[in-house]
């Protein structure tokens, strides 16, 4: 039976507390963004997809029962966002990559939160992006692919974000302390 070691479960919760404050003040401020994975992408990147869904799934959970209710439902897009950055940083781990991992990173989570914002909230979520999505159905492009377009050119924005500063914050921590983690992620009991 393996455990996690303290690192990890310190990571873990850095990752939870990233995601819960940058998605409030998303929430608050009702920006277009939601900031709430950049905890997930970090943890993702420095531990794997498993832990970058881990972090995603606590995310959605302490979030949907604190602030914002509508993070439950949006649970399997932050899992699917861990599992892919931790596939994509296990391939794409450079510098000038990193548009190409937020791409990445973002299709499949956006074909998925599109399908829970249309058919669950028919478009009207708490995130600022609800406006921009009104504004571009009262223009005349139908209500799927207002919500389609939003949500390609605002998850592209909040995973690049979250992308670079995951890979900002990789750099800045000492290569000892990132190889100890990696080195000791579980611990046989």
């Amino acid at each position: 039976m393996q455990r996690f070691s303290m690192k990890v479960w310190v990571l873990l919760a850095v990752g939870v507390a990233l995601n819960y404050i940058g998605g409030n003040i998303a929430l608050f401020l009702r920006l277009p963004i939601y900031l709430d994975s950049i905890g997930t992408i970090f943890c993702a990147f420095l531990l794997g997809p498993i832990f970058g869904m881990l972090t995603g799934l606590a995310s959605g959970l302490l979030g949907g029962i604190t602030t914002d209710l509508f993070s439950l439902y949006y649970i399997p897009v932050a899992m699917c966002t861990g599992a892919m950055a931790g596939l994509v940083y296990r391939r794409y781990h450079k510098l000038w990559q990193v548009p190409l991992q937020a791409l990445v990173i973002m299709v499949p989570g956006t074909l998925l939160s599109s399908l829970i914002t249309y058919y669950l909230f028919g478009g009207i979520t708490s995130s600022g992006s609800s406006i921009i999505v009104q504004i571009i159905y009262g223009l005349g492009l139908s209500k799927f692919w207002s919500i389609v377009l939003v949500q390609i050119v605002t998850d592209y924005c909040d995973r690049l974000l979250a992308v670079i500063v995951a890979v900002l914050v990789l750099t800045a921590i000492p290569a000892r302390l990132k190889q100890s983690v990696l080195q000791y992620k579980t611990v046989n009991k």
